[in-house]
């Protein structure tokens, strides 16, 4: 039973009661597995184009471009980087007071080949008095890593990874989020115009926004464009509750109901705010330097003229469906097309009449596309592309988590475990209508597929609840289409040692 007090909550956060009851028995039942046909592969839901048909989805991207279409790149960049430091955080708060682990010793042999090297000796200067280098001799190992790590120093313990310098360059140190505007200069300009648009947490977004005012005159100034440059944050109405052990609201210390962040896909309400035809979606430290960078814009190109063919080829579908006296012989030229191009199979469609027919195309055309680059499955932990039925028990392309595969169901487990390609969150989409409306993103979000994590607050266990994650649940009822892209366009940063690796040594 919720209090007077409760729903006062409720009501500053933007979240009804009947989205609390809804949690809550969501909490109570758990979330279906998802039913699968088979893991997507090359000629199985994923596409492979060739070297001809790269270059000509090159120019049909920038034959839209040129039209003037409204063209955003979404970045996903709230959150503190403090996993990346983790075995750094491990060694300053451990009892050894000299590197002793492998990962421990690469980073202080290496210390001077990491971007921000410069800017912390600075900052041991002015702590200390003394150089990392100096430190290191003195055996002073954990005075350097307080530096990095805590306020005072570089606090790179508390930011976030958008705004730690990961690049060097002979004249400055790149952040993520330059590495973006780089990106987008390259290939989501039109009109002489590009936007960029970051998701961020409301602690850290004065300091990105400090940084943009800094930067952007550089790189206007560089590619000879206009950026605009926009931020959000995750809404407090997609915030989650907390449950007990005994699917109960979790109360804090004084009684009051806690809620926690409903994870990425949440965004998906940040996503449907833009005001855009076409949005780039790609995680904020996966970026390369820019002797890397062609394979990365090329690419992004080839995906998003797969795009535009595609929405072009859906929208001439709904008119003409909208325009009527459609024979069979072409309706069956969009059930093809809906099969082998946007790789939907819908039970039963042989066999309706053309009035279910026609209602069934127009349904699986009028939604949001999106196309993700795929590569190719080389062990990293996370998502991959399959071929998954629907609720409507349709079969379409989906990109699932481990969490959401039954690895009890023995087919599941060597579909899971044979997969050929990884998700390395690599979209273009396409989220206007044909008639230039903007869809309403929520609307094709599957409820069923998020998933409970258990955490604890203040010594006691608690349950809570992830929404439908942005490129997986959140995007559920979108028309989908895989394209494997290499694995060099897939540079993620996920410790800080990974920056010491060749891809990211300008």
């Amino acid at each position: 039973m919720l209090s007077s007090e409760d729903l006062r909550q409720l009501a500053e956060k933007g979240i009804s009661e009947q989205q609390i009851n809804y949690q809550l028995e969501q909490f109570r039942n758990g979330f279906p597995y998802l039913k699968l046909r088979a893991a997507a592969a090359i000629g199985n839901g994923i596409v492979a184009p060739s070297d001809a048909e790269c270059q000509a989805l090159v120019e049909a991207w920038n034959n839209y471009k040129a039209e003037g279409h409204h063209i955003t790149k979404f970045v996903p960049a709230s959150g503190a980087a403090s996993r990346m430091f983790k075995n750094i955080f491990e060694f300053r708060d451990g009892d050894h007071d000299t590197p002793l682990s492998d990962f421990e010793r690469t980073y202080f042999d290496r210390i001077e080949d990491f971007a921000f090297y410069p800017a912390l000796d600075d900052a041991c200067q002015v702590l200390y008095g003394e150089g990392v280098q100096s430190l290191i001799a003195d055996g002073r190992y954990k005075d350097v890593v307080s530096a990095m790590l805590d306020d005072g120093g570089l606090n790179y313990g508390q930011l976030p990874k958008g705004l730690l310098q990961f690049h060097a360059y002979d004249d400055c140190a790149r952040t993520p989020l330059e590495e973006h505007l780089v990106e987008a200069a390259l290939y989501a300009v039109s009109g002489g115009q590009t936007d960029v648009h970051f998701t961020v947490s409301t602690e850290h977004r004065e300091l990105f926004e400090q940084l943009v005012m800094r930067v952007l005159p550089t790189y206007e100034a560089l590619y000879g464009i206009k950026y605009h440059i926009s931020f959000s944050e995750q809404k407090p109405s997609t915030d989650t509750l907390a449950a007990t052990m005994d699917n109960e609201p979790f109360r804090t210390d004084d009684g009051r109901l806690l809620f926690r962040p409903g994870g990425h896909g949440a965004l998906i309400q940040n996503l449907s705010d833009l005001d855009s035809d076409i949005v780039f979606i790609k995680n904020i430290d996966n970026v390369v330097p820019d002797r890397l960078k062609p394979s990365t814009t090329l690419w992004k190109q080839v995906i998003a003229g797969v795009l535009v063919n595609t929405q072009r080829q859906v929208f001439d579908y709904l008119r003409r469906l909208d325009e009527g006296g459609l024979g069979m012989a072409e309706l069956q030229e969009m059930a093809n097309f809906l099969r082998h191009d946007l790789c939907t199979e819908v039970p039963g469609i042989s066999e309706m009449s053309e009035e279910e027919l026609i209602a069934t195309l127009r349904r699986k055309f009028n939604r949001p596309i999106r196309v993700c680059g795929m590569v190719k499955n080389v062990g990293e932990p996370g998502g991959g592309p399959f071929l998954a039925f629907n609720p409507d028990d349709s079969v379409s392309p989906q990109i699932l988590e481990s969490s959401q595969i039954d690895t009890h169901n023995p087919a599941y487990l060597a579909m899971f475990q044979g997969g050929t390609h990884f998700n390395p969150v690599d979209l273009v989409c396409a989220i206007r209508d044909y008639k230039g409306e903007k869809f309403e993103l929520p609307c094709y979000v599957d409820p069923a597929t998020g998933f409970i994590s258990y955490k604890s607050k203040s010594g006691k266990e608690l349950k809570a609840l992830e929404l439908p994650g942005l490129w997986n649940g959140a995007m559920s009822d979108w028309s989908t289409i895989f394209v494997e892209v290499p694995l060099d366009t897939f540079n993620p940063v996920k410790t800080v040692n990974d920056l010491l690796r060749e891809q990211h040594q300008a």
